[in-house]
Parts: structure tokens; C-alpha cells; sequence
């Protein structure tokens, strides 16, 4: 409580002109919003997780952690799904989800995980209230995707208070690898992982798919990310126990952010088989600048990086049979598979146009400030997406 108090305080003195969020977490909510605009400060918020401000409390946008969800926070609906992620059988978690709100309401005075339970209802419409108290408060709201930006809106947003202003790389690579024309895909093919081992990204459905492949097949796999946590150790443990020692598959250290593209340009295709909603993944838009394909899910920021058939691959997700003949395809003719796409991936957009976009969101609140801003990034014109 003590740094929240603090924060606000700080606020009140420096009386800033916009103060802009990112996310909403513990600490950073409708209470510093409020204090914000106490300092008669214009607030921004952008969110980069799939729960999209206050809507989903599973925190995935995955009905049921399994298949899309349509997006529109609805107590019954939501509670059974978050009550499923906390362990009651999906049967059970409709059956207390549509218990009537007066007994929700009532649960909340109730101790332990039976209340808490019985409460989700009321925590739902909690949340769904505080969707629109911030929407009511921030000046602008911002979002990563085109998916975001319709579900806001379909949740009762003001179209003109969200702004869609795109993920980017923090720079271009100095040249991208050579094309298809130049040095054709050769076999055996790399498919290459590179990110965190959490299992919101997927890397189960990819050890699944590998596995289930003929070993004669020539592809051959790596799997990279930071193994720090009890958490990251268990689960890379758990893939290396579904792979059985495959010896196509190896698991390499982690990259430190400068060396990403050289080693996304060692690979014939990136996989990003995520199982939430994101707004990139960023490593997907790094593989485009570098010149790498991307095979993926079609949810949130992958389905619009990726344009299936055209220049990489999207499968549904969790739905690892999928991937698995995705990388078959790829494997038995990579010419008309992965060098088609290779000739059409296209270079992302950067950190400088995300600034410049803000920048122009800035300007919009303060003009005056437009010309001292306008020295951080130069630019003749300023992007029109926020």
C-alpha cells in the first residue's frame, strides 16, 4: 500500500500531462487511473495480455483452455470456465456457475475454496464493472490486434476511445538471409522453437507432433528458452519425456535478445504453437525480418501475422495431429511449402513506427508538446493506426 500511496503522491507533484499504463496487474489498476486523473493527467492504457483489460479471468481467451473464445465476459459463462482451470470437471463448473447470483453474492462472506467457488458469478460482474469504469476513465484504450480491438468494442466499448497500434520489432536486422532464389531449402528441414517453456505456448503440442512423426522423415527439431524455475525444469523434463530421446530433436541454450536473428535465421521455419491469445508473439515478427516462415496457431496476433497458405501455416490450437502434418507436408517438399512462403514473409514493422504512432496519440492530448516529443523519434509524418 505504501508504494501505491507513494506513486499517487509522486503524481500529485509532477502534474504530468499524459501518463500512460501498460497492463493491469496487482499495484496498477482503476485506483491509480484515478489518481491520474486527480493530477488532471490524460491516461492511456495499453494491454499486452489476452485477459484485455478486466474481461477474461482465465487470463487466455481459450474457452475451457481448449478452443477460441468468442470473446463477450459473461458470468455464467466466464465462471464456469475459470471455475474448470481451478479443477472442477466441466460438468461441475456449469452446474455451480448457474447457481442464481443471490447465492453467489451471499458466497462472498463465506471462508476457504468453497466461497470462493460459489463467488466466481459476483467476481465475474465485479470485473465486468471495472471494464467499464476504466473504459469511462482512460482517454484512450489501447490494443495489439485487430481481434482485441473488435472484443472490446463487442464488450461495450466506445469504438473511438480503442486505438489498434501493432507489435514491432525493436529493430530491423542489418540484411535478411537469402532467399529461396539464392539458397533453396535443404533436407533435412529445421523447425526451430525459440521462447519460453510455459504451456500457454504450446511446446507440448509441438513435442506431441514431433513424436508422432516416422523418424525416417528428414526434419530434424531444436527447442530453446531460459530453464531458470522448478516450473521451466518440470516441463522441459515433461518433453523430453514425451520425445523418448529423439534424436532429431535438440534443446539448446537460450538466446540473449542480440543474437535472436542469427539464430532464427538458422532455421527453415520458426514454430509458435501458442495456446493463448497474444499479441504477437514478438519472436514470430523477428523470424519475418530475418526471412523465416512461421507455422502457428490461428488465434490472436499469429493469425494476423501469418496469412495461412500464403507465407507460413495455421492450425488450430492445441490440435497437435494438425501440426503434425503441417511439418510432414513440409518435410516431404519443402519447395512448395516452405520456399513459397519464404518468398512472400515481408519485413515487420519496428519500434520506431509503435513510438511514432504513440507519439501521435500524445499530440493528440497535448499539440504543444508535439514539437519537443517529435525530437525523440523524427519523422515527416506521423502513423495514423493509434
Amino acid at each position: 500500500m505504501r508504494g501505491a500511496e507513494s506513486f499517487h503522491e509522486w503524481l500529485k507533484q509532477q502534474q504530468p500531462d499524459v501518463v500512460h499504463f501498460h497492463t493491469f496487474g496487482t499495484g496498477l489498476g482503476l485506483h491509480e487511473i484515478k489518481a491520474a486523473k486527480a493530477a488532471r493527467a490524460r491516461v492511456i492504457a495499453t494491454t499486452h495480455s489476452a485477459s484485455l483489460g478486466f474481461l477474461c479471468q482465465r487470463g487466455t481467451m481459450m474457452q475451457w483452455g481448449e478452443y477460441l473464445c468468442d470473446g463477450i465476459c459473461e458470468p455464467a459463462k466466464c465462471s464456469a470456465c475459470e471455475l474448470q482451470h481451478r479443477g472442477l470437471s466441466k460438468r461441475m463448473a456449469r452446474t455451480v456457475a448457474a447457481l442464481p447470483p443471490k447465492i453467489s453474492e451471499v458466497a462472498n462472506r463465506l471462508p476457504g475454496r468453497l466461497g470462493t467457488a460459489l463467488s466466481l458469478n459476483d467476481l465475474i460482474a465485479f470485473n465486468q464493472q471495472r471494464q467499464d469504469d476504466m473504459l469511462e476513465l482512460v482517454d484512450a484504450f489501447v490494443v495489439l490486434t485487430g481481434w482485441a480491438f473488435d472484443k472490446v468494442v463487442a464488450n461495450g466499448a466506445r469504438p473511438e476511445k480503442v486505438r489498434l497500434n501493432r507489435l514491432g520489432v525493436s529493430e530491423l536486422p542489418s540484411a535478411r538471409k537469402p532467399g529461396p532464389d539464392r539458397r533453396p531449402t535443404s533436407r533435412p528441414i529445421m523447425v526451430g522453437y525459440l521462447g519460453r517453456f510455459e504451456a500457454i505456448k504450446g511446446v507440448e503440442d509441438f513435442a506431441r507432433a514431433i513424436a508422432s512423426l516416422p523418424r525416417e522423415l528428414p526434419i530434424r527439431f531444436e527447442f530453446r528458452g531460459p530453464v531458470n524455475s522448478a516450473a521451466e525444469r518440470d516441463l522441459v523434463d515433461h518433453l523430453k519425456g514425451i520425445l523418448r530421446g529423439d534424436p532429431r530433436v535438440n534443446f539448446a541454450p537460450p538466446v540473449a535478445p542480440e543474437a535472436a536473428y542469427e539464430v532464427l535465421a538458422t532455421y527453415d521455419v520458426l514454430c509458435c504453437p501458442s495456446v493463448c491469445v497474444e499479441g504477437g508473439p514478438t519472436v514470430a515478427l523477428e523470424a519475418h525480418a530475418i526471412g523465416t516462415p512461421v507455422i502457428g496457431t490461428r488465434i490472436g496476433g499469429l493469425a494476423e501475422i501469418v496469412t495461412d497458405g500464403e507465407n507460413g501455416r495455421l492450425v488450430p490450437p492445441g490440435d497437435w495431429p494438425a501440426l503434425a502434418e503441417v511439418l510432414k507436408q513440409m518435410a516431404l517438399d519443402p519447395c512448395s511449402t516452405i520456399d513459397r512462403w519464404r518468398s512472400l514473409v515481408h519485413p515487420p514493422r519496428t519500434m520506431a513506427e509503435i513510438v511514432r504512432d504513440y507519439l501521435g496519440l500524445y499530440s493528440a492530448f497535448r499539440p504543444s508538446q508535439l514539437a519537443s516529443l517529435k525530437q525523440i523519434v523524427p519523422s515527416e509524418n506521423l502513423p495514423s493506426q493509434c
